[in-house]
């Protein structure tokens, strides 16, 4: 092995910085990274990496690469034990020492009861652990980490074989972290679908497309007098419950939220044939009932009895809409505009005026084929002519599009 290392060394460190930045992820690094040693005749038996994540939710991510099992991505919130196993671990003892950290399991054992990833892995016959710095070039340090099973542990060539790839697996890893930092960041802020859009250079200020949509407004009764009277701490708490709700219900059923304008919520079910038109009408429908059902649960459970029930109007409506850019040279806003839009809102204000849980347009109604449950005829503020509106039976099954007068005539469609 003393002459093949270096060997292997250099294979490894060419890759990395060759074809590995190709993968799609760290995992997928590591998980090849770690085959190739093991084909250099390197015995790591499991490979990690360790690295703090920019996410609303997640702190950080450890790619785990153990022989003969899937390759895991493992998460690490602020909620569970993983926080615990940090403090008591190897890899916090790199962080400040910024020195690697060897726990030569088999040799001593005593030492490797230190930290209970060691003992564990004692316990699974490993015989070797070594832990090292990765070094990002914003000064951070990361960690990776390499364990094996073979008799007596690493030997020296193989100590020399993980000194020698860490820097390249460290600028490797920092630019899929990166990339991954921004596709957080604009999923987060402005949506999946206009994230792409930005990191793909696809879009420029003022450009946009037109797209076929069912468009979802929901808003919060009472909120302006709820905002006079309750601290703003507490109004944060309250928002996040009701944004929480609608916005797990919108992407559980395919949705996509734009945005979220003061106590509102928007969200589109985009489609393009008829038939997907049909399919994301039932899905904004079976989102608005989640939503409604995960508001019901979470006035139930009276979690902070500061906050009053939660009291929901929503709207859906369909059509065309531009999907776009608009804004400043500096500043810019994805959102879909046009009078598909302008009538969901509309429609939305009259759902909270009437007391409606949920209130659809005309269009959808008719892309449903059910007028069942018409609700009215109202006029609305900036349309000329009074627009129809349909209050569904939300208990009906979903795939017969909540249409009471139609159930029986689908159902036997269906057999």
């Amino acid at each position: 092995m003393v002459l093949e290392a270096p060997i292997v060394a250099a294979d490894v460190v060419q890759w990395l910085y060759s074809d590995a930045p190709q993968l799609k992820g760290t995992l997928e690094i590591v998980t090849e990274m770690a085959k190739r040693l093991r084909a250099g005749k390197v015995p790591v038996d499991r490979v990690t990496t360790g690295i703090w994540v920019v996410h609303p939710n997640v702190r950080a991510e450890s790619s785990i690469w153990v022989n003969g099992q899937t390759p895991e991505l493992r998460l690490h919130t602020a909620e569970n034990k993983s926080q615990d196993e940090y403090q008591k671990s190897p890899i916090k003892r790199v962080h400040e020492t910024q020195k690697a950290v060897r726990v030569e399991i088999g040799k001593k054992p005593a030492v490797a009861d230190e930290f209970p990833i060691t003992a564990e892995l004692r316990q699974e016959g490993y015989t070797d652990y070594i832990a090292l710095p990765m070094r990002f070039s914003d000064g951070s340090v990361k960690v990776a980490s390499f364990a094996t099973k073979t008799p007596g542990g690493f030997s020296g060539s193989h100590i020399g074989v993980f000194e020698s790839l860490i820097q390249p697996l460290a600028l490797v890893c920092e630019l899929k972290t990166l990339r991954r930092t921004a596709e957080t960041v604009l999923d987060t802020y402005v949506g999946p679908r206009a994230g792409s859009k930005v990191l793909d250079g696809t879009t420029r200020r003022g450009e946009g497309e037109w797209i076929k949509a069912v468009v979802s407004f929901a808003d919060i009764r009472g909120f302006t007098r709820l905002s006079n009277t309750l601290p703003a701490d507490k109004i944060v708490l309250f928002l996040n419950k009701y944004f929480g709700a609608m916005t797990a219900a919108v992407e559980a059923h395919g949705g996509e939220v734009l945005k979220f304008i003061g106590d509102e919520v928007m969200a589109i079910f985009p489609y393009e044939t008829k038939e997907e038109a049909r399919d994301a009408s039932v899905r904004a429908l079976m989102a608005a009932r989640e939503t409604l059902t995960r508001i019901e649960a979470i006035n139930t459970a009276r979690t902070c009895s500061v906050t009053p029930d939660l009291s929901v109007g929503i709207a859906l409506h369909a059509g065309d809409v531009f999907y776009g850019n608009v804004g400043s040279e500096t500043r810019l806003d994805f959102t879909v505009v046009g009078p598909v839009v302008n009538l969901a809102a509309r429609i939305a204000e009259l759902a909270k005026d009437l007391q409606r849980q949920l209130l659809v347009s005309d269009a959808l109604a008719d892309i449903m084929g059910c007028r069942s449950g018409l609700y009215g005829r109202y006029q609305v503020k900036g349309f000329d002519e009074p627009v129809s509106v349909y209050s569904p039976d939300l208990s009906a099954d979903p795939k017969f599009g909540y249409c009471p007068k139609s159930t029986a005539a689908l159902a036997l469609e269906t057999n």
